[in-house]
């Protein structure tokens, strides 16, 4: 017989089982953040080829707006508070990865003393630069470029945008 919400403690043993099987996924968060000029920030990672979108992977039970902002912290020795919701990408499994859950979010406009003192902080970043959208997004990998593409159309309109499948998806 299953348990009823009458008898809290087997409750609370039922629905934590049904936890255990339901799916996870992986959470990245990242931060489109802008100089006075309106230039992107792109930042290049050791651990990987090219140039990425400033941000991470979210920790476990940790929200993607926290996890965008700890990044920034870690990364790149800066607090920002995650603004409005930019994109939710779904990406599909692809290599040895399973599928996972990316969100944009507006960093803002950093000021120009903040663009000065910014430096990778940590073994992560190699360096980082402010570029036009047409740069950035030519220096930005397929997948990635559509979802900065998508980000940078929120921006402009004001409406976050929903991407599936490696970046494609409405726009």
């Amino acid at each position: 017989m299953k348990p009823t919400p009458s008898d809290p403690e087997a409750w609370n043993a039922y629905l934590a089982e049904g936890n255990a099987r339901q799916a996870r996924k992986r959470v990245s968060a990242d931060m489109l953040l802008r100089d006075v000029a309106g230039d992107f920030l792109l930042v290049k990672p050791t651990y990987k080829p090219g140039w990425d979108l400033p941000g991470g992977m979210a920790e476990a039970n940790e929200a993607p707006d926290l996890a965008a902002q700890r990044e920034l912290r870690e990364e790149l020795g800066v607090e920002v508070t995650a603004g409005g919701l930019l994109v939710v990408d779904w990406v599909a499994p692809h290599g040895p990865w399973d599928d996972q859950i990316a969100f944009v979010f507006d960093g803002g406009v950093l000021d120009a003393a903040t663009v000065a003192g910014l430096r990778p902080c940590d073994g992560e970043l190699s360096e980082l630069a402010f570029f036009a959208a047409g740069q950035a997004r030519r220096l930005l990998g397929a997948r990635l470029a559509r979802r900065f593409t998508a980000a940078v159309a929120a921006l402009r309109e004001g409406a976050p945008r929903y991407l599936r499948t490696d970046g494609h998806g409405p726009l």
